[in-house]
């Protein structure tokens, strides 16, 4: 598939898509640095931090205030793998680990970006909140409607200083404001909520350099995630379960997100939970409903 998913779960976005077999599109982190060696740069967290003047360093300079974030340098699989709050020396001598790097524990809302650039220079912008769980998991992402003008005006001179010739998908993570997190490719989780005709436009952009989708997301939506407790393998629900979790009012699609044949510690997952489905909607009512038929099945 040129539109080049790796995820089973996620297939569904993309497999109608009249995508040519000469253009591809990353929706992994390993294929967009392999593909961008000019701006592969970004995938390291500390040059980011420090390009905005965040106090930042890597592990082996020790904090001189307290809190700080820790978290890898680099981490290409995502989902908070090693990342933790640090509030004093202690706390800073106890996760110290090579290849780690301390900023700022920054505050406000956490948000991720998806932006069109062409030349760096932002087309399109697509939002989503995300509403924290314990120990680096999220309990829903709500993908918003309309603009963030603080957001877009920040992040989006920043891009056009320093993505001037990338022209493609790019993700951009915040938090109040500040980008912590910079992805050559778009947030693959859900696709389905930006609108009919999205995808279309997200080939034309690798296919021709130009963007043809309207501006900004038009419908609020939500992605509801699914965590489970670790320690335990889980199993596929059966189809007539799933079929009835997609039926339910306001519902986009569901994503079972794990591999069943897979030992459960070979996935990526964060402290607080293994995390098994995500139910795309546009009611988070709905989403949370669907949730909980899921919950049952996994309990």
């Amino acid at each position: 598939m040129p539109i080049c998913e790796i995820d089973p779960w996620r297939v569904q976005y993309f497999e109608k898509a009249d995508c040519p077999a000469s253009v591809f599109i990353p929706t992994e982190d390993s294929d967009a640095w392999t593909w961008n060696p000019t701006y592969r740069w970004v995938y390291d967290k500390l040059t980011v931090a420090m390009r905005q003047g965040l106090r930042a360093a890597p592990h082996g300079i020790q904090p001189t205030q307290y809190p700080v974030f820790s978290k890898p340098i680099y981490n290409l699989k995502g989902m908070g793998v090693g990342s933790r709050a640090l509030h004093s020396p202690g706390d800073y001598q106890a996760a110290y680990q090579p290849g780690h790097m301390w900023m700022p524990l920054l505050e406000g809302a956490h948000v991720s970006s998806d932006v069109a650039l062409i030349d760096g220079a932002p087309h399109w912008w697509g939002h989503a909140n995300g509403i924290a769980g314990p120990d680096g998991t999220f309990d829903y992402w709500k993908v918003h409607a309309g603009a963030e003008p603080e957001i877009e005006a920040y992040a989006g001179a920043w891009c056009r200083q320093h993505l001037a010739g990338y022209t493609g998908m790019a993700n951009l993570e915040t938090i109040g404001g500040h980008i912590i997190e910079v992805h050559l490719r778009f947030a693959d989780q859900w696709p389905d909520l930006y609108g009919r005709g999205w995808v279309e436009a997200l080939v034309r952009l690798y296919e021709h350099g130009d963007w043809t989708f309207d501006d900004h997301v038009e419908r609020e939506a939500y992605s509801v995630v699914l965590f489970m407790p670790h320690g335990r393998t889980y199993r596929h629900p059966p189809n007539k379960l799933l079929d009835r979790v997609k039926a339910l009012a306001h519902v986009s699609s569901v994503q079972i997100t794990f591999h069943e044949n897979m030992a459960p510690e070979r996935h990526a997952m964060p402290p607080g939970g293994f995390r098994v489905a995500i139910v795309n909607c546009w009611n988070l009512a709905a989403g949370q409903e669907a949730r909980g038929l899921l919950r049952e099945h996994f309990a």
